[in-house]
């Protein structure tokens, strides 16, 4: 962002924006106008790049589902209902768990995965003056690992643990940031999965109230052991 290249006036001595935090207390003029330029600037700035880019990425993941899940033993469509607070929305997610392997000589195994979902929005009347609103769907994309334990003669051995960085084009009472954290946990059989999942910033921005969500996932393409 560039700054205005101002001088205040009446007060030829404050350069801006050095001066600015002096200039606005003295509610000079030009301070006050570069004060709502700047603020202009900064709310407008990342939300309609990013909103174009989490777009195209949700697309390419939806495409890659499409295309690679005939020949893939893991790609799956997520449905379920998203929770902020008590309030309740539908989510849908496609996800692809990639082959993984080993983790040294231990018995936990991981594997890459890379997620894209959907999460309606609220009409919160609570909310409707807020900064940040329950309205907006929000479209994610999300990459990381799954982790899990034992062999495949385990009983456990089909429960899961995930993390994933996420973006996403909206910004909401539960996801404030353009930047989130999807941590999942669950069971994956042959053919469905069951999952707790949990979207929010770990705090790093307010508000954070963050999505939390139950998902039935079933299995594109061929069936074969989980």
């Amino acid at each position: 962002m560039q700054w205005p290249s101002l001088r205040c006036h009446p007060c030829q001595s404050h350069e801006l924006p050095g001066g600015l935090l002096l200039c606005l207390l003295h509610k000079h003029p030009v301070a006050v106008k570069t004060a709502e330029i700047m603020s202009s600037e900064y709310h407008s700035f990342p939300l309609q790049p990013l909103k174009t880019y989490v777009r195209r990425g949700v697309a390419i993941c939806f495409a890659m589902v499409v295309t690679e899940s005939m020949a893939d033993p893991r790609v799956e469509l997520q449905v379920g209902r998203s929770y902020m607070d008590s309030n309740g929305a539908t989510t849908v997610f496609a996800e692809k768990v990639f082959s993984g392997g080993s983790i040294g000589s231990t018995r936990f195994s991981w594997a890459p995965q890379i997620s894209a979902g959907w999460i309606d929005g609220r009409d919160m009347e609570r909310y409707q003056r807020a900064n940040c609103t329950t309205t907006d769907a929000v479209w994610l994309v999300a990459g990381g690992v799954r982790l899990r334990y034992g062999t495949e003669g385990d009983w456990f051995h089909s429960l899961f643990f995930s993390f994933q960085p996420a973006l996403h084009s909206g910004r909401t009472m539960a996801l404030s940031s353009p930047y989130e954290f999807v941590s999942s946990f669950g069971w994956q059989g042959n053919r469905f999965s069951f999952q707790f999942r949990h979207i929010s910033n770990g705090s790093l921005r307010e508000p954070n109230r963050g999505e939390t969500m139950a998902l039935l996932g079933i299995r594109l393409g061929r069936w074969q052991a989980p």
